[in-house]
C-alpha cells in the first residue's frame, strides 16, 4: 500500500465572493470561513441480533467570521443586513490563485450588532447553504499553449534519409 503525501491546507488570502452578477469579495472583512455538513446516523436493530445503520442526506451551513463595519456602505455586515433572506451564490477559494474553490447558494441572514467596549466587534455568522461544488484551479496559459495541447499528440518518429 502506498504512502499518501499530503499538502495542509493553511488559509491565506483568502477569497470569499459573495453575491450574483457581480459578486463583492469580502475577504477583507472576515477572519474565518467554514463550510460545515450536518448528518445524523440511525441505527435499526432486528431480533434476530442484526443492525442496519444509515446516514440521513447532510444539510450544509456556512459559517463566516468577521468584524462588523457599519461606517462602510459596501461592508459585509451591511451586505447581510440589507440581503436578509436572499439566496445568493457563493465562492470560497481557500488559497487565492493556487486551489480549487468551492461555490454554493447561500441563504442571507443578518449578524450581531455591537460588542464589547474597547475590542473589535467580531461575530460570526451562520448561512444556510446547498452542498458546496469543488471547482478545480484554472491553469494559466501563459505561452498560448493549455495542458491540454500535447495530450492528444501523436508520437513522432523521425526517419533518416539515404543519400
Amino acid at each position: 500500500m502506498p504512502i499518501l503525501e499530503v499538502q495542509p491546507l493553511v488559509l491565506k488570502d483568502v477569497e470569499l465572493l459573495i453575491g450574483a452578477a457581480t459578486p463583492d469579495d469580502f475577504r477583507k472583512h472576515a477572519s474565518g470561513v467554514t463550510f460545515t455538513p450536518t448528518s445524523s446516523q440511525q441505527t435499526w436493530t432486528g431480533l434476530g441480533l442484526n443492525t442496519h445503520t444509515d446516514a440521513a442526506i447532510p444539510t450544509w451551513m456556512l459559517q463566516i467570521d468577521y468584524v462588523q463595519d457599519w461606517t462602510s456602505t459596501n461592508s459585509l455586515s451591511r451586505y447581510l443586513f440589507e440581503h436578509e433572506g436572499e439566496t445568493v451564490p457563493v465562492e470560497v477559494t481557500p488559497t487565492s490563485g493556487v486551489g480549487p474553490s468551492f461555490t454554493a447558494n447561500v441563504s442571507i441572514v443578518p449578524g450581531a450588532i455591537g460588542g464589547q467596549v474597547n475590542s473589535f466587534a467580531t461575530t460570526s455568522v451562520q448561512l444556510g447553504s446547498d452542498k458546496p461544488v469543488l471547482v478545480p484551479p484554472v491553469v494559466a496559459d501563459v505561452d498560448g499553449f493549455g495542458a491540454d495541447d500535447f495530450a492528444e499528440e501523436p508520437e513522432q518518429t523521425f526517419v533518416k534519409k539515404a543519400s
